[in-house]
Order: structure tokens, then sequence, then C-alpha cells
């Protein structure tokens, strides 16, 4: 069994998530390729932008893009392509359980009558949207609901590829985080895991028994763990970096990443492959905490991905 350190896992989710080389303009599905959390304000876009050049402030909402409730019920920013990996791949594996879902999935669709609805006030509506039928549109302010046409994914096919780019994603991970950032049971995650065992790797990560696909081993195994660039993660993308009580993995838990973190600043500030900091935003304001001293080229390199953010008039300013 091959072994890997929590510095090599770290680099590779960094890399394999778009966050070590950017990705070219208008490349957006594929930086979305696990989904984006959209946390409030507007996590998705900052996320967008730590993956794609040139980043537009209308891009959370290209056409290759949709919103809806996702992994563990919250509001998400998808390919469009793959609207059906990430609604239909968290239905529950029980039968009773789906046509419960399918039920208020068709409760919600007949009150929407064909219309874009505002508002949340639509009871089931986070549940419902595992049935691929509800797309939602999120401005921070205001939910719009919408009902699409059902995705002609096999469930069970989607449930393997939401198994597969978590792995991907969050490599290497275990079924147990697997369980908690799809919102499956853990005896659902488990049986979709063991669909993928001819895909998956076992490794002793850091000494904790975990896996990665098959494909991706040598990568983890070779990826320079350092790394240059500098990149404002947003909250959700600090999992990478191990969120739960080791470090490891990317849930569940919340381990905090840096002592700068404060409820204004929750977000990590990534510089050569290391957290040097918080950050957190109010309009273009971009207050930036700092843990350690930059060089001047690092500096720079702060402040010229604070100006290239797609937010009104950003502005650096450093606590």
């Amino acid at each position: 069994m091959k072994s890997v350190t929590r510095d090599q896992a770290v680099a590779h989710r960094l890399r394999v998530n778009n966050l070590v080389d950017r990705l070219p303009p208008g490349a957006l599905a594929a930086a979305a390729y696990a989904g984006l959390q959209d946390t409030a304000p507007r996590d998705a876009l900052l996320a967008l932008h730590a993956r794609v050049a040139a980043c537009e402030p209308a891009d959370w909402e290209h056409p290759s893009l949709i919103q809806t409730y996702s992994p563990r019920a919250a509001v998400y920013v998808l390919p469009t392509n793959d609207f059906g990996v990430f609604t239909l791949g968290r239905l529950p594996i029980d039968d009773d359980a789906v046509r419960r879902i399918d039920v208020l999935a068709e409760r919600i669709c007949r009150a929407l009558d064909g219309e874009v609805r505002r508002g949340a006030n639509l009871p089931g509506l986070r549940e419902a949207c595992a049935s691929g039928r509800i797309a939602v549109r999120w401005d921070t302010k205001s939910l719009w609901a919408r009902e699409v046409p059902r995705p002609e994914i096999p469930v069970s096919e989607a449930r393997v590829e939401l198994c597969r780019r978590h792995l991907r994603a969050f490599g290497p991970t275990t079924p147990k985080a697997f369980s908690w950032w799809s919102g499956l049971s853990l005896a659902d995650a488990g049986t979709v895991w063991r669909k993928l065992s001819d895909e998956l790797a076992e490794v002793d990560f850091d000494g904790v028994q975990a896996w990665v696909l098959q494909e991706d081993l040598e990568s983890v195994l070779t990826t320079e763990v350092r790394i240059t660039g500098t990149r404002f993660l947003v909250a959700p993308d600090l999992r990478l970096l191990g969120r739960d009580h080791g470090a490891r993995f990317v849930g569940p838990g919340l381990r905090t990443v840096t002592d700068a973190a404060d409820s204004f600043h929750p977000n990590g500030v990534l510089v050569d492959g290391r957290i040097v900091g918080a950050w957190g935003r109010k309009g273009g304001r971009v207050s930036v905490v700092l843990t350690e001293k930059l060089t001047r080229q690092q500096y720079d390199e702060l402040a010229a991905e604070v100006a290239a953010m797609p937010v009104p008039e950003p502005q650096l300013v450093v606590e």
C-alpha cells in the first residue's frame, strides 16, 4: 500500500481543483466540475475567479452553469450538462424515499405552473431538488425557483459519477467523507462506493486508511508539494486543506485553518501553498488579516488578485 502525506494530498487537491494553474477564460463548466457552493456573499463567483482567468461579474449565471440545492442541501453552482449528477446522484437508494421526493417535486412543480417563482416559501424545496426537476437562482438576497426537464442520466449512474467526482476533487478520501459531502446516508454512500471498487486505490493517508482513483494515484504521489502562486480561497474551498479534526479530510468537522479567521474573515489567503491569513469582503472592500510577513512580490500578487476580483471597485485593505 502506498503512503500519502497530508502535504501531497493538499498539493494534489489544489491542482485538480485548478487552484494552482488557472483555466483559460470561459472554462466555467470545467471549473465547476465538482460543484461550487454558493454561500454568501457570492462565494461561487469568487471560487470561479480563483480557478478561471478573466472571470466576469455575471459568470456565476453563465448558460453553461446552473444553480440548485445540491450537496448537503446547500445552493451550488453546477455545470448545466451535469445537472443530473448533482441532483439524481443524491437520491437515496430506498425506493419509498425516492417516491416521497418525487411526490414532493411534483407538488412544487404544479405550484410553479411553468413560471419562475420568487421566494423560498415552497415547503420541501431543498429536498425536492434531488428530483432533478427544479433549478433555483439565488443572488444572496432573493431566491427564485423554476421547473426544468428531469435529467436523462440513470439514477444509478448519477450516484456513481457523483462519487467519482468526490474522489477526484477531494481524494484521498473515505466513504464517511463522501457521505457527509453528498448528503447520502453512510449506508447508501458505502453501497455506491463499492460500485467503484475496481477504480479505486487504497492508500495510507498519514496513518489513516483512505482511497483515491487509480488513475490519480501517480499524480498524488508525484505532485510537487511545493507550489507557487496566490489565491483567495472562499470558506468552502478551505476544506481542500482538511477541515476535519485530523486535518486530513473535507468533512465532517470544521477545523480552524488559520488563527486569523473570525466571523468577518471566514476565508483563507493561499500563498505558495500555505494559508498565510484570512479575508472577508463587504462590497468591493476586501479586508485581509495576515499571519505571515509577505515578500514584496507576494504582496504585489495579493494586490493583483484583489484588483482582478469580479466585484464592484475592488479595494485591498490589510488590517
